[in-house]
């Protein structure tokens, strides 16, 4: 493989693969045209055939590890690699599928894509079987089974790319495929992965910048290798297989939580500190200590056993509203410490449960309250002390939300039920959602004879009704609304009473309807039904009603959360 080099010479005669202890295929592509990294490949591509430079297209640097003649591991360079892969089996399938296939085309598609039963590139192997099956070979034609978000991604980036050469037709495809095979690329080949690790570390390419972790990863290998001695082979296995266990659970979960907020929430439990949460600093800071190969691997070791339990939480939070509500607010730097802490100590399920809806509870305050005030302060000492009991940390949140001491008040009853009572503008309205959903399952456990609590995932598409509706037509009072004076949208308009939890479909439905209308369809869930039964005297949606139903949303925050 030359230093300088084309794609076409790049590909053809070798075999490229990406190692499984890095990062699974991360590029996104959005439905509008020019947002994504694959939308961005397209446009860039486009624009330069359109340009008619005379200079070849640039694909920038690759970094490879030799293993063998022709055997070669991308240590960076793997999204660009696996994007063109997918672009040239899109491109292939068009040309071949219209009859535009020639011998030069054949004898390109096996340089560049397969010969015979050689694949020229693999990406990681729990998503290679789909590569092969859904890209390079076609035989796969639907989207069922695929569990790794990096296995959509690469899904989505084929279709988007087959179906955007389609429209743009044969002789631009056939443009665009010259472009990408005689595009000029530069390449550094090492035998010795420390070299490559450390390159990787101060190399900055185009492309997805690399994540945190990717860089800690790259810092643990390197200093294996040079500190490493006579153990550093032994070790830095370990290290791999241990990223291979954590890029099989981030392709799992990154929808769920961002990889580098995992290794901050790592480090908290690492330390035993809600407060030691920056990555960088706290890895520099070991890597310079005597004990800094100690340091690698324990830590190695509780990073893949965070990834892994937080795996097990996402799961868990499909199943039981309370997990669910927890991790609803986002408040991710105090709810997912305790929950590693607690699954790592093999706490009981219910247990787990219990602390769930502690949690859950006080997010949710502080979210409606909007304090500054740092809950990490209030909570850190009983996180320290947190083992296989949550009593302590259950105990602590229950008296935060009685407390008049100035320190402790923030989350009180006093104040959650000033900020519930007020007005919720857009930027409340999630919330609303999350209050109306809970309420909702208060409704079930009290009148539901047995009925399961719903999960708010379960909900499509869930939807924030304005009962009186914000858009004026001159007929409301007709309509069975209250006049909408001055007061009116200072002091009701915007009041939790007015809101109601509905499915998009169901909301879209009713629109900007008369409340007879929209009150007829009021009958799949408990509060909607209780809005019948709020309104059964005169079948008017007026003030004192929004008050009503105000006062009995803001008591159930204050006995239920």
């Amino acid at each position: 493989m030359e230093a300088k080099t084309t794609i076409n010479d790049l590909f053809s005669g070798n075999r490229i693969a990406v190692p499984d202890y890095q990062r699974a295929y991360s590029w996104a592509t959005t439905d509008k045209n020019d947002n994504g990294h694959v939308n961005t490949f397209l446009n860039d591509l486009l624009d330069y055939i359109k340009s008619g430079s005379p200079a070849p297209y640039y694909f920038g640097h690759f970094l490879f590890e030799q293993r063998d003649a022709h055997d070669f591991a991308v240590i960076d360079g793997q999204q660009r690699l696996s994007t063109i892969s997918i672009f040239l089996a899109a491109a292939f399938r068009l040309k071949k599928e219209n009859g535009k296939w020639d011998e030069t085309e054949q004898e390109m598609y096996e340089d560049m894509v397969k010969r015979n039963s050689t694949y020229r590139f693999s990406t990681v192997a729990y998503d290679n079987m789909l590569m092969r099956d859904y890209v390079i070979d076609q035989t796969k034609h639907d989207l069922y089974g695929i569990k790794t978000t990096s296995g959509k991604r690469i899904t989505k980036a084929y279709d988007y790319l087959y179906s955007q050469l389609n429209r743009l037709g044969l002789d631009t495809t056939g443009k665009l495929v010259n472009a990408v095979a005689n595009a000029a690329c530069t390449t550094h080949i090492v035998n010795s992965e420390s070299e490559g690790i450390q390159m990787f570390i101060f190399q900055n390419n185009r492309g997805k910048k690399p994540s945190n972790l990717e860089i800690i990863k790259a810092q643990f290998m390197y200093n294996l290798h040079l500190y490493g001695g006579m153990d550093a082979e032994s070790m830095i296995q370990e290290v791999k297989e241990r990223f291979e266990n954590i890029y099989l659970n981030i392709s799992r979960i990154e929808d769920f939580v961002d990889e580098d907020d995992v290794l901050a929430r790592t480090m908290q439990v690492y330390f035993n500190s809600l407060w030691r949460d920056n990555a960088m600093e706290e890895v520099d800071k070991a890597l310079k200590q005597p004990d800094r190969l100690d340091f690698i691997m324990r830590f190695t070791h509780s990073l893949a056993d965070t990834f892994t339990n937080l795996e097990q939480l996402l799961e868990d939070s499909k199943r039981d509203v309370d997990i669910e509500s927890a991790l609803l607010c986002g408040r991710y730097y105090i709810v997912l410490p305790f929950f590693i802490k607690a699954y790592s100590n093999g706490m009981e399920s219910c247990d787990i449960v219990r602390m769930a809806k502690a949690l859950g509870d006080l997010v949710l305050r502080d979210a409606i309250v909007g304090t500054r005030a740092d809950m990490r302060s209030r909570l850190n000492d009983v996180f320290e002390k947190l083992g296989k009991s949550p009593n302590d940390v259950i105990g602590r949140i229950n008296w935060m939300k009685t407390n008049e001491n100035w320190w402790w008040h923030y989350w009180n009853n006093e104040e959650l039920s000033n900020a519930a009572s007020g007005n919720w503008y857009q930027n409340s309205h999630w919330l609303a959602k999350i209050v109306l959903w809970r309420y909702e399952n208060h409704l079930i456990k009290s009148f539901g004879k047995g009925y399961s609590p719903i999960l708010f995932n379960s909900i499509e598409k869930p939807h924030l009704e304005h009962i009186a509706p914000q858009t004026q037509n001159g007929e409301k009072e007709a309509a069975g609304y209250d006049t909408y004076d001055q007061d009116f949208w200072d002091n009701y308009m915007y009041r939790l009473g007015n809101f109601l939890l509905l499915s998009a479909p169901h909301n879209e439905s009713i629109g900007n309807k008369p409340f007879e209308l929209k009150r007829s369809t009021y009958e799949h869930l408990y509060q909607q039904r209780e809005i019948v039964e709020l309104t059964a005297e005169d079948h008017k949606w007026d003030k004192p009603i929004i008050a009503k139903r105000t006062e009995k949303l803001v008591d159930f925050l204050l006995k239920e959360c």
